[in-house]
């Protein structure tokens, strides 16, 4: 964490949160996830929220929170992503917006169109703004073939979140790297795992025996987006290694561009499609290995969920890995983007239970430390100084001078 916490001082001050993301709950991905634990967060903390996002496909309806109000825009279908929508809305609708009910804070959590006018129109009004870094779209872009454009995406990141008066993320190591890549004022607020939802008392006998698993048999599990980011080949290169070692079952929770093919060339994989809630937590504790070769993260939820639900974890030595595992103790470390190694260790798995026992009791003891109060500590005392020490822009009109534009 970069700045020291007053948590006395902190929980005095009751704010007025303007939250502008393109996805939220009950959509499903890492994003959605966060930031719909944020919210209620911040809610349950006594602060005032504006949900402002796209409408979804079905609403979910009214907030059932009195201090909790929805501005809803319009959307478009994003390419690759079809069950989420970008953002349509004006810098001057926003303003609107907020002259009428004035954020002690804006929050962006997405960087489309709908981000963009957020931070437009908060600076418009002098409002202070904080942002979240999610999405390495500029290391996705190399997976889709867009490789040549990497750079330019990474300027348009670097000009959204620098308007912004401070850039959340979750790690130490994700702060250096957009520092490098000339990101100003990155700040460092960390995650957390649900270690009531995610734990190994979920595990289901029932689920391990639709699945087709034969008593003893080891499972093998990914959970997330089925796509050219997330390094599947790896994945299936692992999980076939360890195949060839003992009777192992591979399960996949997710969809996504190449969830067909792959369905096509591995019929003797589990595809159980999206889960969540208390589903996904029985998915994750009726595992017993979780390989997560993506090299494109910048944190990786799935890690710290898969280590509450007591698996023994495989993952290159970066991002949530790399901040919560320890090697050999509560998982295995591969070093980044070496493939090799990464399938030796799950094959390691594969040959020892005693090792696969070991390291998931470890997973499990060092989730039961990584709690969402800590983390929301954090939160809570960087956006309260941020309204306090704020940048205003050249042109921001401020309080009692607003001018709405019609």
């Amino acid at each position: 964490m970069d700045l020291p916490i007053d948590r006395a001082e902190t929980r005095k001050k009751r704010l007025r949160v303007a939250v502008v993301t393109e996805t939220y709950p009950p959509e499903i991905n890492g994003v959605a996830r966060t930031v719909g634990v944020m919210v209620d967060a911040l809610l349950g903390r006594g602060h005032e929220v504006q949900l402002v996002r796209p409408r979804q496909r079905s609403e979910p309806g009214s907030p059932e929170h009195p201090a909790l109000s929805l501005r809803l825009v319009a959307g478009m279908p994003i390419p690759l992503y079809p069950d989420l929508r970008l953002g349509l809305a004006s810098r001057r609708s926003l303003q609107k917006t907020w002259s009428e009910w004035r954020p002690d804070l804006v929050h962006v959590v997405t960087e489309g169109p709908l981000g963009w006018a957020g931070v437009a129109a908060a600076r418009r009004l002098g409002v202070p703004v904080s942002s979240d870094f999610h999405t390495n779209f500029h290391s996705y872009s190399r997976h889709y073939g867009f490789g040549l454009f990497a750079g330019a995406v990474a300027g348009y990141l670097r000009a959204l979140h620098n308007r912004a008066d401070c850039t959340l993320v979750p790690t130490a190591e994700m702060k250096a790297v957009l520092e490098a890549l000339a990101f100003e004022r990155v700040l460092v607020v960390g995650r957390g795992v649900d270690t009531r939802l995610f734990n190994p008392g979920r595990r289901s006998e029932a689920l391990r025996a639709a699945w087709g698993c034969r008593e003893g048999e080891t499972v093998v599990l990914h959970v997330g987006r089925i796509a050219p980011e997330k390094n599947l080949g790896l994945f299936v290169e692992a999980a076939e290694a360890m195949r060839r070692i003992g009777d192992v079952r591979v399960v996949l929770v997710g969809d996504g561009p190449q969830s067909a093919a792959l369905r096509a060339r591995h019929p003797e994989f589990v595809f159980c499609g999206m889960r969540s809630g208390e589903d996904l937590a029985s998915h994750y504790a009726s595992a017993d290995v979780f390989l997560f070769p993506s090299v494109t993260e910048t944190f990786g939820n799935v890690t710290l969920e898969a280590m509450a639900s007591g698996l023994a974890v495989v993952a290159y030595d970066y991002a949530a890995a790399r901040q919560h595992m320890r090697h050999w103790a509560s998982g295995l470390l591969a070093p980044t983007g070496e493939a090799v190694e990464f399938v030796k260790m799950a094959a390691l798995l594969a040959r020892s239970r005693d090792l696969r026992t070991r390291v998931a009791q470890g997973a499990r003891r060092a989730a039961e430390e990584i709690t969402w109060e800590k983390t929301f500590d954090e939160l809570e005392a960087v956006l309260s100084r941020t309204t306090e020490a704020a940048r205003v822009e050249p042109g921001a009109e401020l309080p009692g001078s607003v001018h709405v534009e019609t």
